[in-house]
């Protein structure tokens, strides 16, 4: 397992939203996270549609995994996202986080929800990089 295999399966342990979200990972590697999660019934608001929140969270888990793979701690200082397409329960939505720019304290990321391939969701956002970093064995 990878460094940042090993920080992301670290966070995820501890991540009680995102194991409520039913969250699995499907790729990890510097500066990039791809997971996946079903929509399911209490999700959806008074529309019947994934409530906007349900996205946003997916892609803020993939965002956070990775800003993180990085070794450094990071944690969200700005994020918005743009709902393209109405989701609905039962899609099976994939985010994908990758890397825009880094510093030695500030990160740029772009994350792409999809569902079978077309964007429902696109969510930027921007990191605070501590000085602490994850204590995971090589």
């Amino acid at each position: 397992m990878t460094k940042p295999e090993k920080i992301v399966t670290e966070m995820m342990a501890n991540d009680s939203f995102s194991q409520w979200l039913g969250v699995e990972v499907l790729e990890v590697r510097e500066g990039y996270a791809q997971i996946k999660m079903t929509v399911r019934e209490e999700m959806l608001n008074g529309h019947r549609v994934a409530h906007g929140g349900i996205s946003f969270s997916l892609a803020d888990s993939a965002f956070a995994f990775a800003s993180n793979s990085h070794g450094q701690k990071a944690v969200s200082i700005e994020t918005s996202i743009n709902h393209i397409k109405p989701i609905f329960e039962g899609d099976e939505l994939i985010a994908t986080a990758e890397k825009e720019s880094i510093s030695r304290s500030l990160g740029q990321y772009i994350v792409r929800v999809t569902r079978n391939n077309e964007l429902v969701g696109l969510f930027k956002g921007v990191v605070f990089r501590k000085e602490e970093r994850w204590e995971i064995e090589e």
